[in-house]
């Protein structure tokens, strides 16, 4: 078998390339190694539902998106191969008669950018199949570092307008949806409201700790959006400066109070978990209760219930345990999940159909069925954030080009 993939030859063309010009420059050099007559890149757009073909070809397809020379093609995801690559995490290879198609995932620590496709004039062997995985591992390392000096990826995302209320929301959430690691795998997804109803979640892991929230800001629009941005700032300038959990959220609250307008307020859940000790704290202000899913059963994770941030200066917020056991599976949501014209949908039955899914399939698939529960008419923004806790001492996870195959959706 012979290997036709250079990595150091692939990022110096990078390099010398343009930000706006990283994937042609990937391209480029993919098909000058491999002999592939095509080699495109697409992109998951943030609705979830669709992939994103990304080019710059003298004529742009029939109902693609057009800016300058660029081009988008959005192509439905449901159904597709695309979708089977992404969900499995693994290659697909079909042969036609006009040559060998070969689909492979683009994904970085879990988290599915999109998928990497070439046409070859002939069935790649084992080890040329590899080093295509390995370049679709690479091109999410070089969408994660060029995405910073261009707009280019996110124009391409972007398959439906944004507001400017939705343009804010959009810069509070984390820049990668999912992440895998060796004690858990997390995943966020928002169904944003036809009206932005101010709702966020976040994450960090650091050597210590992982910790987790979701919020949801009281209103709609700009003015939601601005309040969540309180909140949100505050949390993560708190959690920056090295504060526990009860000065992050005492604090961010006092910014809440002290920024806000009479009657404005944010609920919200934080969560930390200490790596080492494994033993889970959460504040709960004012939200709905998480879920749980353990042996096979649904339960809400009832909590102490203190005040939303933001309604009194100087509120201390009650540190409680959160009961974590391995393979706990827990959904944090909020209200948009089962309230208004989504209150028809049962989130724990939704929960108990996922249970052989990933985490990053477990959000799509129950922000798809608050979707069908509303006719695809959301009167409030519905987030959810799903968290599998293995346990066990910190560990290096098993990965392969970017994600864990035995984690993959069935």
């Amino acid at each position: 078998m012979t290997s036709y993939f250079d990595l150091r030859a692939l990022l110096e063309r990078v390099e010398a390339a343009a930000p706006i010009d990283a994937v042609t420059a990937v391209a480029d050099e993919l098909a000058t190694l491999s002999g592939a007559t095509e080699v495109s890149f697409l992109i998951a757009d943030f609705s979830g539902h669709a992939l994103v073909r990304l080019g710059t070809a003298t004529r742009a397809p029939d109902g693609a998106r057009v800016q300058g020379v660029e081009h988008a093609e959005t192509l439905r995801l449901e159904g597709t191969v695309h979708e089977e690559v992404l969900r499995t995490q693994q290659a697909v290879v079909q042969r036609s008669d006009d040559g060998t198609c070969v689909i492979v995932p683009v994904t970085d620590r879990g988290d599915a950018l999109g998928v990497l496709e070439l046409v070859l004039p002939e069935p790649p062997d084992e080890q040329q199949l590899a080093d295509i995985a390995a370049a679709g591992h690479a091109l999410a390392y070089v969408i994660i570092a060029n995405r910073r000096h261009t707009d280019l990826f996110e124009w391409g995302q972007r398959t439906t307008p944004f507001s400017l209320a939705a343009e804010i929301q959009r810069r509070l959430l984390p820049s990668a949806f999912t992440c895998e690691a060796g004690q858990f795998t997390l995943a966020g997804w928002l169904e944003p409201a036809a009206t932005v109803g101010g709702d966020t979640f976040d994450y960090a892991l650091d050597r210590d700790s992982l910790q987790v929230s979701i919020t949801d800001a009281v209103g709609h629009e700009v003015g939601a959006a601005l309040l969540a941005t309180l909140l949100v700032g505050s949390l993560r300038n708190e959690r920056r400066r090295g504060l526990g959990l009860d000065d992050q959220t005492r604090n961010a609250n006092d910014a809440v109070a002290t920024h806000s307008a009479a009657g404005e307020f944010v609920t919200g859940q934080v969560m930390r978990v200490d790596l080492h000790t494994l033993e889970a704290q959460i504040v709960n202000a004012g939200h709905p209760f998480p879920l749980r899913l353990r042996d096979g059963r649904v339960e809400e994770v009832e909590l102490a219930i203190d005040l939303p941030f933001g309604v009194e200066a100087g509120t201390g917020y009650r540190l409680q345990r959160f009961p974590l056991e391995p393979g706990d599976r827990v959904v944090f949501v909020t209200d948009g999940m089962q309230e208004r014209n989504a209150a028809s949908l049962d989130v724990a039955a939704a929960l108990a159909a996922t249970a052989s899914m990933h985490p990053r399939e477990v959000v799509h698939e129950l922000g798809q069925a608050v979707l069908r529960a509303t006719g695809g008419v959301l009167r409030d923004d519905a987030s959810v954030v799903c968290l599998d806790w293995y346990g066990g001492p910190p560990r290096e996870r098993d990965s392969r080009t970017g994600a864990s195959p035995r984690l993959a959706s069935r």
